[in-house]
């Protein structure tokens, strides 16, 4: 089966490409499940009621998130109530949500997903490392097919997270720097999962990550506060394709997808 992960959706741009790419890709490619970082989708930080409607409406199966996921209030009066849309499971216990999910695909395949947030630069959640494990032991009582979407800001502890879940999952995606990496591969020794350090951004990609360039120099040249807007040129869709056995879960292949919507 193939399943298509979607790299940090931007705002009302990066929804725009989702709602006219997906599909596409969908029909092209044969996706039988389709996954997509969605916490920068309101407004460039964040999610809302309408806007996780909007892009399950779009085709995608699983929102997953990272640490902007709690800037919009409102998610607190929903997240609770869908296990299609994860905050970070490494968040401590007892918070609102769920960072796990097994999902049934229209043709009646499972698949689990696993979103864990990193702790390096960012803010010291409970540890990734084996909360991930735990939670990958678990799924596997349902399925073998487990992608594990790790938001993250230092390439050295996603690789790490890649090599410590090897052999255990399909695949382990990096999200959260919105810049697409060329590193992806199938890990060796196991043969088992796919990997890639950074997804990309689903969004404008004449930006600085999805910002008005502009008014970002701004803040670096002058050290100020300054609003930060999202941009509106050369948007994309950038993330991956992974070819998995459903049966065993492993994956067979990893094909970075980098498709502009037409403007």
């Amino acid at each position: 089966m193939k399943i298509l992960m979607v790299g940090d959706i931007v705002g009302e741009p990066g929804r725009a490409a989702v709602r006219a790419i997906v599909p596409r890709l969908k029909a092209r490619e044969g996706i039988e499940c389709v996954i997509a970082n969605a916490e920068n989708s309101a407004g460039g930080s964040g999610i809302t009621q309408a806007i996780f409607n909007e892009l399950i409406g779009a085709g995608v199966d699983v929102l997953t998130s990272g640490d902007h996921i709690f800037k919009k209030k409102e998610v607190l009066d929903f997240i609770g109530y869908h296990d299609r849309l994860l905050r970070p499971a490494n968040y401590p216990e007892g918070v609102t949500g769920s960072g796990s999910t097994v999902v049934t695909t229209a043709s009646n395949k499972k698949v689990g997903v696993i979103n864990l947030q990193g702790r390096v630069f960012m803010d010291a959640l409970e540890c990734p490392f084996r909360c991930g494990y735990a939670l990958v032991q678990k799924i596997k009582e349902q399925t073998p097919v487990i992608i594990v979407d790790i938001h993250a800001e230092a390439t050295s502890e996603k690789v790490a997270l890649g090599w410590h879940l090897n052999g255990q999952v399909s695949a382990v995606v990096g999200t959260h720097t919105h810049v697409q990496t060329a590193d992806e591969r199938i890990l060796p020794e196991y043969d088992h999962t796919a990997y890639i350090t950074d997804v990309g951004m689903t969004g404008p990609v004449d930006s600085v990550i999805g910002r008005k360039v502009e008014q970002v120099l701004v803040r670096f040249l002058n050290h100020v506060p300054t609003r930060f807007d999202v941009a509106e040129h050369n948007v994309q869709l950038q993330g991956v394709i992974v070819d998995i056995d459903e049966t065993t879960g492993k994956a067979s292949s990893i094909k970075r997808i980098q498709e502009k919507l037409s403007q």
